[in-house]
């Protein structure tokens, strides 16, 4: 069809409205694309998918599509043996999630109902369930995982816990010492580097042995470290080094399963976008009251009581319309 007819047709209109419908980015990607075709079987085809889109939504709901993300770059970062971000492991867990649900959606209490297009469909969905429930047992935001992962972990964090107890216990007791506290700007307890540091006159310097973090816009003040948690604060940094190459060993692990299971987790991406864009034109044709057409190559269009999608249905008349046959201009 040429542009100028689309255009009088208001075709990408009705594109946007439809995309409207799509849950996902790969969804909406594949309606922008969509256009008219010259195939009677392959609209037949296209057709027969809404249609039975619209009818799965009527008799169970909308289908759950919350969750899907694009996870092609992290899979492929799990299948060249990478470790994969919390966001991406936890993306990877919600698609799968996504996938698991939309299947049964899809396959399970279909009474006498048959969707057998979606159902092939969904028929080629991968499901891990297992994998699904360690990533969400070891992840707990796509900033922090659980502390009872491994041992390890948790022995890792404790002994950061009990270090850092006995730093603000050891400094606060430096800060409300009455002979501490002629030499302090103010009598608190601050960070600078992940240091733990008090606010020293500058006068008072040599003072307060330790180390100097920071000073004051002034130079007034300095932000000096007490030698007296210097050594604790050390053994902090090397659990966290220590905390971290724990950290990387688990996700490392999560990672590899993801990679094994690459090639069925893209396949499911694939489906997925296919699914949501089917669905998203079974939710347009029931926002517009639509129903599947007859369609043919014999040359002619009957409308029967059709109403304009564009057109507010309470101000929208129906109207019969014939062209093709006995009549070929439409006024």
């Amino acid at each position: 069809m040429k542009q100028k007819s689309k255009s009088v047709l208001e075709f990408d209109k009705i594109i946007e409205k439809v995309a409207e419908f799509a849950e996902t980015g790969m969804g909406k990607e594949e309606v922008y694309k969509l256009d008219t075709s010259h195939s009677l079987e392959g609209v037949k085809f296209k057709q027969k998918q809404t249609a039975q889109a619209l009818s799965i939504i009527i008799e169970k709901g909308s289908p759950p599509l919350g969750g899907i993300h694009d996870i092609k770059d992290y899979v492929k970062r799990g299948a060249a043996g990478g470790i994969i971000s919390l966001r991406g492991l936890l993306n990877c867990a919600d698609t799968l999630r996504a996938a698991r649900l939309l299947k049964n959606y899809v396959l399970l209490n279909n009474d006498d109902r048959h969707y057998d297009l979606l159902e092939d469909l969904c028929q080629g969905i991968y499901t891990d369930r297992d994998i699904e429930e360690r990533i969400y047992s070891v992840i707990i935001s796509e900033e922090e995982i659980a502390d009872d992962v491994s041992p390890e972990l948790k022995r890792i964090r404790r002994e950061i816990q009990i270090k850092n107890n006995a730093i603000k216990n050891k400094i606060n007791s430096l800060v409300s010492s009455p002979s501490m506290q002629k030499y302090l700007q103010e009598a608190i307890v601050t960070m600078r580097n992940d240091r733990y540091v008090i606010p020293v006159r500058k006068e008072y310097r040599s003072m307060v042995k330790g180390i100097i973090h920071d000073q004051s816009a002034t130079g007034s003040t300095l932000f000096i470290e007490p030698m007296a948690v210097v050594e604790m604060t050390n053994d902090i940094a090397n659990l966290k080094i220590e905390e971290k190459k724990e950290i990387d060993r688990i996700l490392l692990e999560l990672s590899l399963m993801i990679g094994d299971i690459s090639e069925e987790m893209l396949n499911n991406q694939e489906i997925l976008r296919e699914l949501d864009f089917i669905f998203a034109k079974g939710k347009y044709a029931l926002s517009i009251n639509g129903i599947e057409p007859k369609v043919n190559d014999r040359g002619y269009i009957r409308i029967k009581k059709g109403r304009h999608p564009l057109i507010p249905p309470e101000t929208v008349v129906p109207i019969d319309a014939v062209l093709g046959d006995e009549y070929r201009t439409l006024i």
